[in-house]
This record gives C-alpha cells, sequence and structure tokens, in this order.
C-alpha cells in the first residue's frame, strides 16, 4: 500500500534487537487516517516492541518513526496527549473509585484542551459505552478482570485520541463485551476520526474490526492488505459445496468462479457455498513459511 503524505504513523527500516538478537529486521509500515490496522503475528515476532517505539515508550536502534508528524523519541506532552493508549497491563490503583479514578485522568488533559489539542470526553457518557456506569462507585480492587480491562480501554479513550493504539485490547472480556468493544471501536473511527492500531492474537476478532492486517514475522512485515487480501495471498483450493436431490457434494478447485459457472449451468443445484481460505489459514501458512526460511535461508517461500 502506497502511503499518503499525511500518513498517521509511517515506520522505515525500524531495527531492534536485544543481547544481539535482532526482533525487528528493518520494518516498513504506514497506518494511514480513517484506518483500523491490526499487527498480528506469532509470540515474540516484535509486536510489542513495535508499538512501545510508535508510543515512545521504548528508544529504536535504527529506522525512521514518525508519529502523528512527530517523531516519537522526541515528543513532548502535547503530543502525548493525542494518543490513547490501552496495555495488556498497567499499575493498579486499587483503591480508587472507577469514576473518581477516570475523572482524575481526564483532568490532565484539560491544560491541552484550552489549547486546542486535546478533546477530553465526558466522563460519565464514556462510563456508559464502556459498560461500566453500575460499577462507577466501586474500589478499583473489586472489579472482575472483565471490568478492569473495560476500564483500560476507557482510559485509552478518555483524551478523544487523534491515533489511538491498543495491545490485545479484548483479552479477558466475554463474547458479549468484546462484541460491545467492536462497535465502539468503530464508533470512535466514524465520529471522532479516530486512528486505531492494535495488535491481537484473536484472528476473529482482526478480521472483524481491522480494515488491514499488518503480519510481523521473521523481523519484517511479510503480508500487508485486507483480511481478505492477505487470506488471498496463500495459493490453494477453495471448496464448492452444494447439494443435487439432497445429496452433499464438495469438490476443491483453483477456480471456484470457473466452476461454479459450470456447475449452475447443469441446473438442480441446491445449497451453493464457495469456501475460501481463511485469515487463519493464511496466517498459520505464511508464519510457517517465514520461520522455515529464517532457519533456511535457501527455502523459498510459495504463494
Amino acid at each position: 500500500m502506497e502511503p499518503t503524505r499525511n500518513a498517521a504513523v509511517r515506520v522505515a527500516g525500524l531495527r531492534m534487537a536485544y543481547g544481539g538478537r535482532t526482533v525487528l529486521d528493518g520494518v516498513d509500515l504506514d497506518v494511514e487516517p480513517g484506518e483500523v490496522v491490526a499487527l498480528l503475528g506469532p509470540n515474540g515476532a516484535g509486536k510489542t516492541t513495535t508499538v512501545e517505539i510508535i508510543e515512545g515508550f521504548r528508544r529504536r536502534d535504527a529506522g525512521d518513526v514518525e508519529v502523528l508528524g512527530v517523531d516519537p523519541e522526541h515528543g513532548d506532552d502535547a503530543w502525548r496527549a493525542r494518543i490513547g493508549v490501552v496495555l495488556q497491563s498497567w499499575r493498579d490503583h486499587r483503591r480508587w473509585r472507577v469514576r473518581e479514578l477516570l475523572a482524575h485522568l481526564a483532568d490532565a488533559y484539560r491544560p491541552y484542551a484550552r489549547a486546542g489539542l486535546a478533546r477530553p470526553r465526558d466522563v460519565d457518557d464514556l462510563l456508559a459505552r464502556v459498560g461500566l456506569t453500575a460499577a462507577a462507585h466501586q474500589r478499583m480492587a473489586t472489579l472482575s478482570g472483565g471490568q478492569r480491562r473495560r476500564f483500560d480501554v476507557a482510559v485509552g479513550l478518555v483524551g478523544r485520541p487523534d491515533l489511538l493504539i491498543l495491545d490485545e485490547p479484548t483479552a479477558g472480556l466475554d463474547p458479549a463485551a468484546r462484541r460491545e468493544f467492536h462497535e465502539l471501536i468503530h464508533e470512535v473511527v466514524d465520529l471522532d476520526g479516530t486512528v486505531v492500531l492494535m495488535t491481537t492474537h484473536d484472528l476473529a476478532e482482526a478480521e472483524t474490526v481491522a480494515d488491514r492486517i499488518l503480519l510481523l514475522a521473521g523481523g519484517r512485515i511479510v503480508a500487508d492488505g485486507s483480511p481478505a487480501a492477505v487470506a488471498r495471498q496463500v495459493a490453494g483450493p477453495s471448496e464448492v459445496r452444494w447439494s443435487v436431490g439432497g445429496a452433499r457434494q464438495v469438490h476443491s478447485t483453483h477456480d471456484p468462479v470457473g466452476f461454479t459457472r459450470e456447475l449452475l449451468a447443469g441446473g438442480d443445484v441446491e445449497d451453493l457455498e464457495v469456501v475460501h481460505a481463511t485469515l487463519e489459514d493464511a496466517y498459520l501458512e505464511i508464519v510457517r513459511h517465514h520461520e522455515a526460511r529464517s532457519t533456511r535461508p535457501d527455502l523459498e517461500v510459495s504463494r
């Protein structure tokens, strides 16, 4: 994907090593205005390191990084006020009450709001949006794991950020809460114009929420596109399923369109379904190839 001049996040040639082990080896990525982008990859692929560099929490070894027009290593408090972050975990303030703590955090944005650099949300409205109204006066220590995760999301949204960074945002949420979270993300993108960059191990979530998938493996971005486009990168047959006279039929083909056309021309076809490679299929296949390539540099990656 060709980046625009106004990309919210622009990363080029990013490199990072720990103790002689290269984690990021020339990562290039861009996140465009209005996008929800999911950064995927196996454990140890460098997703959290990449996100921490973008947030300005970690210094890189090499490469160029620009976030909202600023190098994160030189970002000031006004720049940070434009970024919301939801970490996998953060320090507890066990004795604070839910609304009290969220209001305290919202107050930190007031100086930047007066300067036109932040747009803090109404605390009660935000508590309602994340499903914590009933728990507003509970102490943080009494929250369940799912409630605490909802609060983490509220912290990331309270400043109405231009860029929202989510690290495994729905860990610990039940299916209903996860669906509500997905709706909330689409709302902040559509209504507030927020750009979202998220990491997740939940491929179904990535497929549901993200406009674009970035797959990190072997220290580089090895796939970039919509969930459907990434799934198509894996060369594999599709399954055509149908019934004739109540008898179920299945056929694998690399040309599902042509096969389906011929099938329909014969008539009497019922319950026709074409099943393509899924994002999970593509993820597993691409990661497997790149892990094999890292141990066998001479091995070609087939598509």
